[in-house]
């Protein structure tokens, strides 16, 4: 388990390239209300994005976890390495 926030978050998968202080800097308050929190590397820098469960009130096309392989797809640099924390319930 990993703490971000006071909150604790399972990593579900690794690109082999996540690196928990990095993404302390980078993590705000913003992402507590997402069920998952999607990290990507490109230019050696970490963008994160926050997703919601499917069966969540708050979610829409562009933040539903099962369009996960869309956003990395249209939205990621090509060849960039994933990564994916999953809330803990």
């Amino acid at each position: 388990m990993i703490e971000l926030l006071g909150e604790k978050y399972e990593l579900i998968r690794d690109d082999d390239c996540f690196q928990l202080e990095e993404v302390k800097e980078k993590i705000t308050d913003y992402f507590l209300p997402y069920d998952y929190i999607c990290g990507d590397y490109a230019y050696n820098k970490v963008r994160l994005k926050g997703f919601y469960d499917s069966n969540h009130k708050n979610a829409k096309e562009r933040n539903d976890i099962k369009n996960l392989d869309h956003y990395i797809k249209d939205y990621c640099a090509y060849g960039s390495k994933i990564f994916l924390l999953k809330k803990a319930k």
